[in-house]
């Protein structure tokens, strides 16, 4: 028997709970003082995205844009702002903030600065959010050498602020680009590195993202695979050679050691992590890219961990691709701050998924929408066998526009009700799967919501157009809101 309760009832009892009340808390820290509380939140009018410019063959620095998504506003679904970075080929790629909801009970804290990792170069860049949101600056550039020296790391992804004030950011490797999954730690108020976060001599082969649950005295993370592999696109013939990632690593939340591996199955290649919101749910999911499943991960009665896969999508046999197999390639996943849904992209196939996943172990695919991909009809690739659709897809157009490459990052507004995608996941990756991603640019699309019955619907008065910026087309990535949002937010 699996140990957890439902989403609802433990929900039920974070809202019975006067502290999680915002009015009665009295000088609240940043960020909201429970998922439900999160989800009455402001609308969202602005959001951050990294753009990047690395193997665009524009020779212009990655920059951090400022999008208006206020549709009462005149620059509606336009750049507002760019911030560039001070050097070329970074490769920014997600970013996090100073501060969270994990500080919300520490009224000394300000949600006010965002930290933005190069995936390439290793260096961390601190932006100043907090004096003019719609105009960020840079505060502080953290040199990739401190990164290499002090912590005998590189390649960082993930950063997530911790109840402590600190900084931790993981990494797929070291400094020559061998695999290895280690944390950076940084000082919350100067920045500074203070050195690793994890102790010990066990260390994972490979890093990527992660997660935190407090309550449950545990960190758990993934792995993309070895860096110098996967730096230079994907090669087929590193499958079966141990270059991608298969395990979910469990960490001591305590005493920062490495105390399990969960083997997910060769070359899955999980991804993307997310505990349930609740804090005191003891399961979530993670989205496995090569493998193209979703696997629940739970607390058993013993105390330790497991994992089984409860969404499997079916690759498609084609003609006129790399393999004759092609996976859907889950890139992102995230789920609602109620529990109630879960979403994902295939970015291969093109299309955006939403489960209700009131029963965790039986997610039910409630809404589905194509926005692209490598299947859609006319193009280089005939699908031979699919087990899921009739017909291929058509390409899809939105104002006029062809929208090149498939649906990537994801993120969701605090109520539920707009999900906002973007549509690159790695320069390098972008070049070799859609060349005319490099040619017209990426886009941000929103698509609405039906948070009663399930159910996803394009809004196409919605597109913000990265093929037209003043330096050329660029690549845009990772989506954040000033508040704060349901990929970068962990309540403890």
């Amino acid at each position: 028997m699996q140990a957890g309760s439902s989403p609802a009832a433990a929900h039920q009892k974070v809202r019975s709970n006067p502290a999680s009340s915002t009015e009665k808390c009295g000088a609240c820290g940043p960020g909201f003082a429970s998922p439900l509380d999160a989800m009455k939140g402001p609308r969202e009018e602005i959001v951050y995205v990294p753009c990047i410019y690395r193997n665009t063959g524009r020779k212009k620095p990655d920059f951090l844009a400022t999008v208006d998504v206020n549709p009462k506003s005149s620059d509606y679904c336009q750049v507002i702002h760019r911030l560039p970075m001070p050097n070329l080929g970074d490769e920014l790629h997600h970013s996090g903030w100073n501060t969270c909801s994990s500080c919300f009970g520490d009224a000394t804290k300000k949600r006010n600065r965002l930290i933005l990792p190069s995936f390439i170069s290793s260096r961390i860049y601190v932006v100043d959010v907090g004096t003019d949101l719609r105009a960020p600056r840079l505060f502080k550039v953290v040199n990739s050498e401190d990164v290499f020296w002090k912590c005998s790391l590189g390649y960082p992804h993930t950063s997530h602020c911790l109840g402590s004030g600190e900084i931790m950011i993981s990494t797929l490797g070291d400094p020559s680009g061998s695999g290895k999954g280690g944390f950076i730690l940084l000082d919350g108020e100067t920045f500074e590195i203070k050195g690793n976060w994890e102790k010990g001599d066990k260390i994972p082969p490979m890093g990527y993202d992660f997660w935190y649950q407090p309550r449950h005295n545990v960190l758990i993370s993934t792995e993309w695979g070895i860096p110098k592999c996967l730096g230079y696109g994907f090669d087929p013939n590193d499958l079966k050679k141990g270059c991608y990632g298969r395990r979910l690593n469990v960490w001591d939340w305590t005493t920062h050691t490495y105390v399990q591996a969960i083997d997910v199955g060769e070359d899955a290649a999980p991804l993307e992590i997310r505990f349930l919101h609740n804090p005191d749910a003891a399961e979530g999911y993670v989205g496995c890219t090569i493998s193209s499943a979703i696997h629940r991960f739970y607390k058993t009665e013993q105390g330790d961990w497991a994992a089984e896969k409860v969404i499997q999508v079916p690759s498609k046999k084609v003609e006129g691709w790399l393999l004759p197999d092609m996976p859907g390639f889950i890139t992102d996943i995230l789920i609602s701050l109620d529990d109630r849904f879960l979403y994902f992209s295939n970015w291969l196939h093109g299309d955006i998924r939403q489960y209700d996943i009131s029963d965790t172990r039986k997610p039910k695919l409630v809404g589905q929408v194509f926005l692209g991909g490598s299947i859609t009809k006319g193009g280089p690739v005939t699908v031979c066998r699919d087990e899921e659709l009739q017909s291929q897809p058509d390409p899809f157009f939105i104002k006029g526009k062809r929208v090149p490459g498939g649906p990537q990052m994801i993120q969701l507004s605090l109520d539920g009700k707009r999900l906002y995608v973007t549509t690159s996941l790695y320069s390098a990756w972008d070049k070799q799967f859609y060349p005319n991603l490099i040619k017209d640019g990426s886009v941000m699309l929103q698509l609405d919501v039906d948070t009663e019955q399930g159910g996803l619907t394009v809004n196409e008065s919605f597109l913000v157009d990265f093929g037209k910026e003043p330096d050329g087309p660029c690549l845009a990535h990772e989506i954040r809101y000033p508040g704060g949002d349901c990929t970068s937010d962990i309540w403890v």
